[in-house]
């Protein structure tokens, strides 16, 4: 295991900037606005040679008992659990304040090693609150501009005596480990603010990993987490609620939801919770919509399950508008849940499974062919100017989502509605339900055209 290294600080001090340059990438939201982070936020960091574990965190912020405040410092604690080390973020310009007086002595209670960074240094700007540090009694600060890139040599010499005690320590554990590293399925959660989706997250990996509230709009930043379900490797990411363009108005949410459309791109399986104790929303088919265009494999989790009396009735609105909604993914798996109390988990974790397995399917070519003959005899191509279009030939160009290609004699003759027909056919033959489909048509060669060589 690689060293862990937990970012701490009051509120606006500069951790995301330090976290997203470390990382290499802006991976957390920054914003002049204090108090963007909630929920710890993990990633892997470089430094010239040395990589390491490093886990961005909600501003120290001490609250009272069920506030958002208290519940944002329970994942900082729990950040600080699982680090080997901490860097202490105060801003330099603003020098010490009581805020990280209070930090300071609650890092002092954990016994983990703990380094000062003076953050805003840049030009030597926060010289005074570089110094002013040493009152803290964690030694001396470090100067670094996270913005800027300053001061990454100073952190380098810091971290990298931490990272060769841990690999020394763990050499031998690694050794005894044969086992071969395991790719993990990209599993996202992605639905309107407010609908569970955090609770989901927490209950299917038995931890409090995200901040969850009555407060819509909680999870700004997309939260991944590395989990095993069953023996089986699972990366799992929450992420901002996503709304109507035309309600998303501040800077800060456009950031998040840029964030979540990004988390979407990269994930193979994606659960689209609705909240099963309201109607559903044209918002929801409308982010159901983005996963089946993005090509993602799509399942449909209805929460709040617990809340629902009528179930049988509920169940069938819900499917239905479903279905005349999603023509694209028709017979998409639709899941009762309740995140809460975990009913129909282990149902959302198969389903995500038969999902994955229908998006990765590869068909052979000889199935295909023997399909699209027995297909065009039961609904024969479109005459055109009395010729009728032939279909010659089919074969599968890619997988992750299964697309096809059709060799016709007139490609652009096809219309619409029957290209329509061709997909629901190969959903029901080769038990494609739910997935999004790629069928395109090009014209076949003619073998008996000028510069061919005829067939003997």
């Amino acid at each position: 295991m690689t060293l862990t290294v937990a970012i701490v600080g009051r509120p606006n001090v500069g951790k995301s900037t330090l976290f997203n340059r470390l990382v290499g990438r802006r991976e957390a939201i920054t914003h002049d606005e204090p108090g963007v982070t909630r929920d710890r936020r993990q990633g892997i960091a470089r430094i010239g040679p040395l990589e390491f574990s490093v886990i961005d965190t909600a501003g120290f912020d001490v609250g009272n008992p069920g506030s958002l405040a208290s519940r944002t410092l329970v994942q900082t604690d729990r950040a600080l659990a699982e680090a080997d080390i901490a860097l202490f973020v105060i801003d330099g310009r603003a020098g010490v304040t009581a805020d990280d007086r209070a930090l300071a002595q609650h890092l002092r209670r954990t016994g983990k090693p703990v380094h000062v960074i003076a953050n805003k240094c840049e030009g030597g700007a926060g010289e005074a609150g570089r110094l002013e540090a040493f009152e803290l009694g964690l030694g001396e600060a470090i100067a670094v501009s996270a913005a800027h890139g300053e001061g990454l040599v100073d952190l380098y010499d810091v971290i990298a005596p931490h990272a060769d005690a841990k690999a020394a320590d763990d050499s031998e554990a690694d050794a005894a480990d044969g086992a071969v590293s395991e790719r993990p399925l990209r599993l996202a959660i992605i639905g309107r603010p407010n609908v569970g989706k955090s609770s989901l997250l927490n209950q299917l990996i038995g931890e409090e990993r995200v901040v969850t509230g009555p407060e819509p709009g909680l999870t700004r930043d997309a939260i991944s987490v590395d989990w095993r379900y069953r023996g089986r490797a699972i990366r799992l990411v929450d992420t901002a609620g996503l709304r109507r363009k035309a309600r998303v108005q501040t800077s800060l949410e456009k950031l998040s939801v840029a964030d979540a459309l990004r988390v979407l791109g990269l994930s193979e399986v994606v659960i689209v919770v609705f909240d099963a104790s309201v109607p559903p929303a044209r918002q929801d088919f409308g982010v159901a919509a983005l996963v089946v265009e993005e090509g993602r494999a799509l399942v449909i989790a209805l929460n709040k399950w617990d809340l629902v009396e009528a179930r049988r009735a509920v169940l069938d609105e819900f499917r239905h508008a479903i279905e005349e909604t999603l023509a694209q993914a028709k017979g998409v798996r639709i899941i009762p849940i309740a995140a809460l109390t975990g009913e129909g988990l282990d149902s959302l974790m198969g389903a995500v499974f038969e999902s994955y397995d229908a998006w990765n399917m590869r068909v052979r070519t000889s199935d295909l062919n023997r399909w699209l003959e027995r297909v065009a005899a039961q609904h024969t191509p479109p005459l055109v100017k009395g010729r009728r279009v032939r279909l010659r030939y089919m074969t599968q160009t890619s997988a992750r989502p299964p697309s096809f290609v059709i060799f016709v004699s007139q490609p652009l003759a096809l219309p619409d509605s029957y290209r329509r027909y061709l997909i629901n056919e190969l959903r029901v033959t080769f038990n494609l339900d739910g997935i999004p489909i790629r069928l395109s048509f090009r014209r076949g060669e003619n073998p008996f055209a000028p510069g061919r060589t005829r067939p003997q």
